[in-house]
């Protein structure tokens, strides 16, 4: 309708704004206004507050998982840019070493085997060390991690490493106090050492939520392809989640420094954090003849710095006092 015949309808008066009632009339109420939307992914990359907060909180940042169609294809060409690092190093004589670190059942195995999957296994090699022997136990604590390191044109990776006693051996008690503490302070110098010789460490923490590693704890009970990675020790950790997250920022509050820096991977959705921490490394290495089309670093919702976990967190002093001395401060 015209605006003149809106004017004639409404008896000579000029039509009313659409959020005005009549004179006289019952005003309508307004629409409740709906839930806040979530913001979109790339709205979080863009603000590093929302970015910090998603890795202090745990949260994850995307609703779906990533389809296998995509995430094979996306596969695939990192790992073709994998065998140009691996020439790389050889050609170089570079000294790489890779540690694969987080809760039981994060997706730390799953990603060594895609790095690995076509590089050349006679210079890259997987390091997955067993429980100490009684010898090893009267070692130096850090003396059986020393040689399995890198020769000049190889790549160790290390499937857990000498983190045990910054996690599974402070929540478990299988170290003293002082064996603990010691730790802590001889780390970051030995990764000094290490780093100063020329070696480049690079250091991965997969964090998993608790619904997500109940889930998958409940798939290796019934798979019997997968029931071998089911110990007890990962059953015992079902019962100490809060225990291993106070371990783990402990460690990050010691351990994340400028010469050996942590990298967080949110690994909830085990393909995302594959692709993501090969992006990470290989947008760290100066490699010839390097696809930028394909190398195009790491999602930052995905692959954030140990600072984001610890953030402002105001009880860090106290988590990074071992549980034995804690509790025996409180006994007396």
């Amino acid at each position: 309708m015209s605006e003149q015949g809106k004017t004639k309808a409404n008896g000579g008066a000029p039509p009313l704004p659409a959020n005005e009632a009549a004179p006289g009339a019952t005003p309508v109420e307004p629409p409740p206004h709906s839930p806040p939307t979530r913001p979109t992914a790339a709205a979080l990359r863009s603000d590093p507050a929302a970015i910090r907060r998603l890795f202090e909180s745990g949260e994850y940042p995307y609703e779906s998982r990533m389809r296998t169609g995509p995430y094979e294809a996306r596969m695939l060409e990192l790992q073709r840019e994998l065998l140009k690092a691996q020439r790389w190093v050889q050609e170089t004589g570079q000294r790489i070493v890779m540690l694969f670190e987080g809760r039981d059942a994060a997706g730390k195995g799953g990603t060594i085997k895609r790095f690995m999957e076509h590089m050349n296994p006679r210079s890259a090699r997987v390091v997955a060390l067993p429980k100490p022997t009684e010898r090893e136990q009267t070692q130096w604590y850090f003396q059986r991690y020393i040689t399995p390191l890198p020769a000049a044109g190889e790549i160790v990776l290390f499937d857990r490493s000498w983190y045990n006693r910054a996690g599974v051996e402070r929540v478990m008690g299988f170290c003293t106090p002082n064996d603990y503490l010691e730790f802590m302070r001889q780390c970051p110098e030995f990764e000094r050492m290490l780093v100063r010789s020329g070696i480049l460490l690079f250091k991965y923490w997969f964090s998993v939520r608790r619904e997500e590693q109940r889930k998958r704890f409940q798939s290796r009970e019934i798979d019997p392809l997968k029931q071998w990675k089911l110990s007890p020790i990962d059953r015992a950790s079902l019962g100490k989640w809060d225990d291993y997250t106070e371990a783990k920022e402990a460690m990050f509050f010691y351990t994340d420094t400028a010469d050996a820096p942590w990298t967080i991977v949110k690994a909830d959705d085990k393909k995302r954090a594959r692709l993501n921490c090969m992006q990470h490394f290989l947008s760290s290495l100066p490699y010839a003849d390097k696809d930028h089309s394909i190398v195009t670093g790491a999602d930052r919702l995905i692959v954030g710095a140990g600072a984001h976990v610890i953030g402002t967190d105001m009880h860090l002093i106290g988590k990074t006092v071992h549980p034995a001395l804690k509790r025996g401060r409180s006994a007396a």
